[in-house]
């Protein structure tokens, strides 16, 4: 279980580090349509190891997130409003796993 949830935890910090890497550039191309695409295949792909290294059920949960719409007219705001729609589920399922994971046995 211990290595379940250390690669679990590692498994989501690599996505957040994806996601964020989506973020930087299509904001530095403002090319908020190619990151949206990029963000659903994204998702796809983290609602797989997901389910993978948490179960069927994380997973599911995962997948259901659809964000609602934006009547900002501001794409970039649109976008940024998208990455952070999943950005928080991420790193509220990455602390759980950290709180119930035992803390690391030290050597002796």
């Amino acid at each position: 279980m211990i290595n379940q949830s250390g690669s679990a935890l590692a498994m989501l910090q690599k996505q957040l580090k994806e996601l964020d890497q989506i973020f930087q550039e299509t904001m530095e191309t403002l090319n908020t349509v190619a990151g949206a695409e990029r963000v659903a295949k994204w998702k796809a792909r983290t609602t797989a190891l997901i389910t993978e290294s948490l179960g069927q059920k994380e997973g599911q949960r995962f997948a259901a997130l659809q964000p609602g719409p934006s009547f900002t007219n501001d794409l970039v705001d649109e976008f940024t409003d998208l990455v952070d729609y999943f950005k928080v589920p991420l790193q509220d399922l990455a602390k759980r796993l950290t709180q119930t994971a035992p803390p690391p046995s030290s050597g002796n």
